[in-house]
């Protein structure tokens, strides 16, 4: 058993771990405040800009009249046999199995689509999910580094590739997260969507964390394009928190000062709302083939937006749910130990006072 002077030291380790989590916990606190608050805020655009797109459908034929081809590409649907995933996770640890869970549902619907032999190509956004299908599918580097190894790896290369459906991770954003911007958001959707354009995806999907409150997240698998239906998401998979989960979660929202409750719609939102469904005759100005070309890649440039904006909230909120749990643990731990140390220093105690009285009946 340990003597007192050690278990003092391990006390003062606990106590000084404790002080670095509950710091951690209100840091993650007052980053999930302000990622709330950017994602509420984001939600007016991207509600006009579906209720426009979805006035303009209501109002106009989806169809050239003359050729009878599709007015955009992005509403092309096609047999899917190439297929893009987008996996957001984030950039840092320290927040549970949030980066888990997503490479999890990530990695089941991979392999789905592998078993009915359609070709994944893989863009993680994240540092955390970068560094984890590099990880798992190291051959996909090959093609681009093929000059720079022999012949024999790019032999086993090929081998690879041919046991079943191939894996490549076509890009990674692992910068992304730390300062979400409208820009780059941009460039990776318009590579998206050049990419779909040209037939050479079939379809795309995105696996993130959607957020809503602290209490009310789930990791989901949504369907980016072909777009179906504006306005709405067309979730594949969803992986819902448990009640454990929910618990420990409002726990830490409780004692950092952050509300359980979804905020709900703002003005802005139930205004935006009114302008696709009231009954008015809207004249748009330009030809619908226009409209549609400028503004379907912002729709989906949006949806990627809005999709970022809502998995860094999460990842804050498992962040600071992780570290309230690290920093009950560490106080439980505490106690134990002081616990402990009281009953070890008590027993020395006794045994030289044991001692003492021992010596001085020898006498």
């Amino acid at each position: 058993m340990a003597n007192v002077l050690d278990l003092r030291r391990r006390i003062r380790s606990v106590k000084n771990t404790r002080q670095i989590t509950k710091a951690m916990k209100m840091v993650s606190a007052a980053k999930l405040r302000r990622a709330q608050e950017r994602a509420m805020l984001a939600r007016p655009y991207a509600q006009m800009l579906s209720n426009v797109l979805e006035s303009l459908v209501r109002r106009t034929d989806l169809y050239n009249p003359q050729s009878g081809e599709v007015l955009n590409a992005l509403l092309v649907e096609r047999e899917e046999k190439n297929v893009l995933v987008i996996v957001v996770a984030g950039d840092k640890g320290f927040a549970g199995a949030f980066n888990s869970n997503i490479v999890k549902a990530a990695q089941g619907f991979i392999d789905s689509r592998r078993a009915a032999g359609q070709n994944i190509d893989i863009e993680p956004v994240g540092r955390k999910a970068r560094d984890m299908f590099r990880k798992r599918y190291p051959a996909a580097n090959y093609e681009k580094k093929e000059e720079h190894y022999d012949n024999d790896l790019a032999t086993h290369f090929e081998v690879i590739r041919h046991r079943g459906a191939p894996i490549e991770i076509a890009a990674d954003h692992p910068t992304l997260l730390l300062k979400i911007e409208i820009d780059e958001v941009s460039d990776m959707a318009r590579s998206i969507i050049d990419r779909y354009t040209r037939s050479e995806i079939d379809s795309v999907y995105v696996v993130y964390n959607e957020f809503k409150s602290v209490i009310s997240q789930r990791v989901v698998v949504e369907k980016l394009l072909p777009i179906r239906k504006l306005g709405s998401h067309e979730i594949t998979v969803a992986e819902v928190m448990s009640e454990e989960q929910r618990d420990a979660a409002a726990h830490a929202a409780r004692t950092s000062g952050i509300t359980i409750t979804d905020q709900g719609e703002s003005a802005l939102e139930a205004e935006a709302k009114k302008f696709g469904t009231a009954e008015v005759d809207y004249i748009f100005d330009q030809a619908p083939e226009r409209l549609f070309r400028h503004l379907m890649p912002r729709y989906v440039t949006t949806q990627i937006f809005h999709a970022l904006l809502e998995s860094v909230a999460a990842e804050h909120a498992a962040r600071m749910t992780a570290m309230d749990s690290a920093t009950n643990n560490a106080g439980d731990m505490i106690d134990a130990l002081s616990l402990t140390m009281n009953r070890v220093r008590q027993a020395a105690i006794t045994k030289e006072i044991i001692e003492i009285v021992s010596g001085a009946a020898a006498l």
